[in-house]
């Protein structure tokens, strides 16, 4: 066996994962921030949910500015040298490890996800400055357990971490079972760390309407949930002001717009 089989083996299995004939959510985002990373089904139910609400194109395009804004607080203003990304994505500009490590070249970052197309752009490009460290995890969200154990292989569990958990938790259709996930990841990081969520949320019937639409096209539901229940996921910890808000209005640099998605970050004590 030469030294490159097993990299083309890895390679051909993660092709042979990749479901081109359904949407998925990750290049479906990955559409709506502007990326390549998509196939045309992907574009197709883009295509008609702009068509139904033009305004989650907004949604896309500020959660992730408040995903930049969130980790540049926590590393410049809160010394944050540890980020644990979960449901990373498809990689764009301004991924956590290029944020964190701009303010703090030392920063180590780990990303988890469970998607094949994701895994293996991650592994080409989420690169880490040669002071800090970053790592991808192939793991799934309802295996909490797992994913600490295997960020310990990168981060510190003894100091504090920030958990990242960005339009992800839509997945979970059980908000109880949601929250106790949330809950579970928590527990295993230590007094000091943070824990930052945004979401869309069912502020408007136009984003009710794209998540239906989205949902009945066969790829993986995505529950948008009430501003409420967002809240309910920092039980427990200290908010940063301003609390939980529109993305568009956490901190912001620059004049906000509305839009239908929702955020905060909270201090564990």
């Amino acid at each position: 066996m030469t030294d490159q089989e097993p990299q083309l083996a890895a390679a051909a299995d993660i092709r042979a994962r990749i479901d081109t004939d359904k949407p998925h959510s990750a290049r479906f985002w990955n559409y709506f921030v502007g990326g390549k990373d998509h196939y045309e089904v992907d574009r197709e139910i883009g295509d008609h949910i702009k068509e139904i609400f033009p305004g989650l194109a907004d949604v896309a395009r500020t959660s992730r500015h408040f995903l930049g804004r969130a980790v540049r607080y926590l590393a410049e203003e809160q010394g944050i040298r540890q980020f644990l990304d979960i449901g990373t994505g498809l990689p764009t500009a301004d991924n956590t490890h290029e944020v964190a490590q701009r303010v703090a070249p030392d920063a180590r970052i780990v990303y988890v996800d469970n998607d094949p197309l994701v895994l293996a752009h991650a592994r080409a490009l989420l690169t880490s400055t040669p002071e800090g460290r970053t790592a991808y995890i192939d793991a799934d969200l309802y295996d909490p357990e797992a994913i600490l154990d295997a960020a310990a292989d990168t981060l510190d569990l003894s100091r504090p971490v920030a958990l990242m958990i960005l339009n992800t938790l839509g997945h979970v259709a059980d908000h109880d079972q949601a929250r106790k996930l949330v809950a579970r990841l928590m527990s295993g990081l230590p007094s000091g760390s943070y824990l930052v969520i945004s979401d869309s949320t069912a502020t408007s019937e136009g984003m009710i309407a794209a998540s239906e639409a989205y949902n009945s096209s066969g790829a993986v539901p995505y529950h948008v949930r009430g501003v409420e229940e967002i809240a309910g996921f920092f039980e427990g910890l200290d908010l940063v002001e301003p609390g939980v808000a529109q993305v568009t209005q956490w901190r912001p640099d620059s004049p906000a717009s509305v839009v239908d998605a929702y955020g905060g970050v909270g201090r564990k004590p």
